[in-house]
C-alpha cells in the first residue's frame, strides 16, 4: 500500500499516526502541494485535489478517517478500532465529528495565521478569526467535556478517535488556536504528543 502525503498536512498526519502506531507497512510518496506537477498528479488520484490518498493495487481511497478505517481493518491485532460494532460506532461518531466540526473550524484559524501568507494570499482577516473562533470554543468545550476523567476520548483505551481529534491541533502554537483554555483538552493532547507516533511524524520547520 501507498500513501501520498505531505508532512505538513494535518489530514495526512492523522493517517500516518495511525499506520505509525498499529505497524501497518506503508510506502510513502510526499506531495509537494506548491508543485503544479505534483498537484496535477495528486488530482489523478484525487479529483477534490486534497492529501492524503492511498493506493492499494487498483483501489485508490482518498478521505483521512476512511483510510484510517481501512488500514485498521489491514492490520491484523491492532487496537485502535475493536471489531465489536457498538465500540466502533462510538469511534466512527467521533472521527465524523471532528471532519465535520472540529477539524474545520480550527482549520479557518490555521488557514488566516499560516497558510493564507504562505501561499500570498494576504494577511489574516480578523473577522474571519473571530468567527471560527466561535465555533471552535463551542466544540472545544464538547471535547473538553467528554474527556472529563478519561485518559483518552472514549476512556482508557487509544483509538483512532484520538488521531483524528489530535492531528488538527498541531497548530496550536503556530496559529494560535483557542483551545488552551480547556483543562481536560490540554492534558489529553499532552499525551498523545508522548506518543512514538506523534514524535515520529512530527514536521521539521
Amino acid at each position: 500500500m501507498r500513501l501520498f502525503h505531505n508532512a505538513v498536512s494535518s489530514n495526512a498526519r492523522r493517517v500516518m499516526l495511525a499506520a505509525i502506531h498499529m505497524g501497518t507497512p506503508l510506502d510513502t510518496t510526499e506531495v509537494n502541494l506548491m508543485d503544479p506537477a505534483d498537484r496535477r498528479r495528486l488530482e489523478e488520484l484525487n479529483p477534490n485535489s486534497k492529501l492524503p490518498v492511498l493506493q492499494d493495487g487498483d483501489f485508490v481511497l482518498w478521505e483521512s478517517c476512511a483510510i484510517m478505517q481501512y488500514l485498521a481493518d489491514r492490520t491484523y491485532g491492532q487496537t485502535l478500532y475493536p471489531d465489536n460494532v457498538v465500540q466502533r460506532a462510538d469511534i466512527n461518531r467521533w472521527m465524523f465529528w471532528a471532519c465535520q466540526h472540529f477539524s474545520p473550524a480550527l482549520g479557518v484559524i490555521v488557514w488566516e495565521n499560516i497558510w493564507k501568507g504562505v501561499t500570498g494570499n494576504g494577511g489574516p482577516d480578523p473577522a474571519a478569526i473571530a468567527r471560527a473562533a466561535v465555533d471552535v470554543q463551542k466544540f472545544a468545550t464538547v471535547l473538553d467535556k467528554q474527556l472529563a476523567g478519561r485518559q483518552w476520548v472514549l476512556g482508557s483505551s487509544l483509538t483512532l478517535a484520538d488521531f483524528a481529534l489530535a492531528a488538527p491541533l498541531m497548530y496550536t502554537d503556530q496559529a494560535k488556536l483557542p483551545v488552551t483554555g480547556y483543562a481536560n483538552l490540554q492534558a489529553w493532547y499532552a499525551r498523545v504528543q508522548e506518543l512514538d507516533a506523534w514524535k515520529q511524524t512530527q514536521p521539521v520547520w
